[in-house]
C-alpha cells in the first residue's frame, strides 16, 4: 500500500489512492473516486464517487466532497467547507442524473466553512474567504468573501493580496512575483 490510512477510516474497493497520501480518523472514501498523490485527508472527511482530487490537495476537518467535485493540484479546502452537486434538492426525488460539475483551479483555497454552489468554476489561486458562500464563477487570483460572495480584490500565487500601480502591476511581497492586472484578468508576469 502506498498511501497511509488511519484504522479507522473507510476506504471502498475501486478507488484510486495516490501514493504518499495520508487519510485520517473517520474518514470515508467511496467507490470510484481519485485522489492524487502527497494529498492530506483530514478527519470526518467524505469523498464520494467521481470524485477527483489532485495531487498535494489538503483537506482540513470535516469536509464533504460530493459526486462531481474535481480539484486540480495544490488545492486547500479549509475545514468543514461543503460542496453542494445538485441545484434543487429534494428528499422524495431523485436527481442523481442532474449532478452539475464543480473545478476548484491549481492551487485555488477554500476558506473555513465556505459553501461552493454547484455548477460553477474557482479559478487556479484564487483565495474563497472563510464563510463565504459562492454562487457564481470565481476568476483566476480573485478574493472573494461574503454571503453572496463578492470579489474584494486578488492575489498572488502565495495568497497575498494585491495592491496595483497607476499602470495596473503589482509584485507579491513574500515570492516577488509580478502581475499585470488587465480589465477582469490577472496576468502572471513570467520573470
Amino acid at each position: 500500500m502506498s498511501y497511509q490510512a488511519h484504522e479507522t477510516a473507510v476506504i471502498d474497493a475501486g478507488c484510486e489512492i495516490g501514493e504518499g497520501t495520508h487519510i485520517w480518523h473517520f474518514s470515508h472514501i467511496m467507490t470510484g473516486c481519485v485522489i492524487g498523490k502527497a494529498c492530506n485527508i483530514g478527519q470526518n472527511v467524505v469523498v464520494s464517487p467521481g470524485v477527483i482530487l489532485g495531487n498535494n490537495v489538503k483537506v482540513q476537518n470535516n469536509v464533504s466532497i460530493y459526486t462531481g467535485v474535481i480539484c486540480e493540484d495544490d488545492v486547500f479546502l479549509g475545514p468543514s467547507c461543503v460542496f453542494t452537486n445538485v441545484t434543487n434538492p429534494r428528499s422524495a426525488i431523485s436527481r442523481k442524473d442532474q449532478y452539475k460539475e464543480t473545478v476548484i483551479g491549481k492551487g485555488a483555497s477554500v476558506g473555513a466553512n465556505a459553501t461552493i454552489i454547484c455548477g460553477h468554476s474557482i479559478g487556479k489561486y484564487a483565495m474563497i474567504g472563510a464563510g463565504a458562500v459562492v454562487t457564481k464563477d470565481v476568476p483566476a487570483y480573485a478574493l472573494v468573501v461574503g454571503n453572496p460572495s463578492r470579489q474584494m480584490g486578488w492575489v498572488s500565487e502565495y495568497g497575498h493580496r494585491l495592491v496595483f500601480d497607476p499602470e495596473g502591476f503589482a509584485t507579491c511581497p513574500e515570492s516577488g512575483q509580478r502581475y499585470k492586472l488587465e480589465g477582469n484578468t490577472l496576468i502572471s508576469i513570467q520573470a
